[in-house]
Formats: structure tokens, C-alpha cells, sequence
């Protein structure tokens, strides 16, 4: 029977000074170390002898940036599917400091009835159905062999969570979903057969680089 992997990589650190909301806004851009922690993921790839023969990411440039050194190892050049895409997020462009703007502000907390849904941006069933389609494309279309999707933390964790068939909301404290980590994707023919989670860059991702940050 016919293997196949398909990895979910989520972006490496994003330089955001200012602690933004940034959620699809245009412009936020892998910090040096995230660079150095997508050079990882690629290195920890190759030299485990992985079999990527696509690669895949978001249109954001943070998940571009990270799926350049991947494609690059491995001679091939990035796709994009808009599927993979962050979360659609009404609180963007906000800030966060010693308490959250969401709940300081009375203007936002219309949007926080139903943190289930969630009520303040896209829903989560429709995260996991589009990143989900997006797999199983990916998955029919490398059969045999690996492919990795460059996306974001929220669509990698509910996506998981779908195909292990557990409820889609959930405490975003309890994600097991770093930066440039890897949730890997493990199908025998048709048949969702296993998920590993793997974080190769995980001593860059103990501390964040100063005047970088990432929620997203």
C-alpha cells in the first residue's frame, strides 16, 4: 500500500517590536532568528533522509520565508494555497500588553460571547475543513512520498484535532504547536495511519529574539 506524509509546518519567530495582533496583515516578516530556525527544519529534513518531493505554504510572507530554505534544500520551488492561510481574526491590529486589549476595551467584548465558535474571527470547523482539503490535495497529488505545508499555528492545532476527532475548541494554552514545529501527517493509501509532533528548532523557540514576537 501506497505511503505517504504530509508535514505541517508552522512559521518560524516574526519580527513584531510592537506586539501586534497581526493575524493577515501584510509586512510581518521572519525575524533573524526565525530565519535560522526555518534553515533548521530544512537541515533536520535532509539529513533525516525525508522524501519531500513539494512544498506548500501560505501566502503570508512569515510562511513564505519559512518554506524557502525547505524548497531550496531540496531543489524545489515554494507553491502557494491560500487554504493554508491564517486565521481571519477581528481583533487584527491590536496590541498586547500587560493585559489584553480584548478585554480591557468594552467596544471589543461583543465579539467575545462565544469563545466555542470563536465569535471574534473564523470559525474553527472552517479553519480545519479548508487546511484538511488542503491536505488531502497535497496528499493525492505527492502519493509515495512526503510534502511539507508551510501555515499557522491556530488552522495546524484545529486541523489536528479534526483528524484525531476531538473538539475543535480548546485552551490556546494547551497548543502543541511551537514555531517551526512540525505536525507530521502519516496516511497509508487513503487511511490517516498516525501523527507525529516534531520540534527540530526547538532550542531557538526556548526564548524569543528581544523586539521579536509571535502569537500566531
Amino acid at each position: 500500500m501506497v505511503t505517504t506524509t504530509v508535514h505541517l509546518l508552522r512559521h518560524g519567530e516574526v519580527h513584531n517590536p510592537d506586539r501586534v495582533l497581526y493575524g493577515r496583515l501584510p509586512g510581518y516578516h521572519l525575524s533573524e532568528r526565525g530565519h535560522e530556525m526555518a534553515r533548521v527544519v530544512a537541515a533536520a529534513l535532509t539529513g533525516s533522509g525525508h522524501d519531500v518531493v513539494g512544498v506548500i505554504a501560505s501566502p503570508l510572507q512569515r510562511a513564505q520565508e519559512t518554506a524557502a530554505p525547505v524548497s531550496a534544500a531540496y531543489g524545489l520551488v515554494t507553491a502557494s494555497d491560500d487554504r493554508l492561510i491564517e486565521a481571519g481574526n477581528q481583533f487584527e491590529g491590536t496590541t498586547v500588553g500587560s493585559r489584553p486589549t480584548q478585554l480591557a476595551n468594552p467596544r471589543w467584548w461583543p465579539l467575545l460571547r462565544n469563545p466555542l465558535r470563536p465569535s471574534w474571527g473564523e470559525p474553527y470547523r472552517e479553519q480545519a475543513d479548508r487546511v484538511q482539503a488542503a491536505v488531502e490535495d497535497a496528499r493525492a497529488a505527492h502519493a509515495g512520498h512526503e510534502v511539507v505545508l508551510v501555515s499557522h499555528q491556530l488552522p495546524i492545532w484545529v486541523t489536528r484535532l479534526a483528524y484525531e476527532g476531538r473538539r475543535l475548541w480548546h485552551d490556546p494554552r494547551r497548543r502543541e504547536c511551537t514555531l517551526a514545529s512540525l505536525t507530521s501527517l502519516h496516511f497509508a493509501g487513503d487511511e490517516l495511519v498516525g501523527i507525529e509532533y516534531t520540534e527540530p528548532a526547538r532550542h531557538l523557540s526556548a526564548t524569543l529574539s528581544k523586539g521579536a514576537w509571535s502569537a500566531k
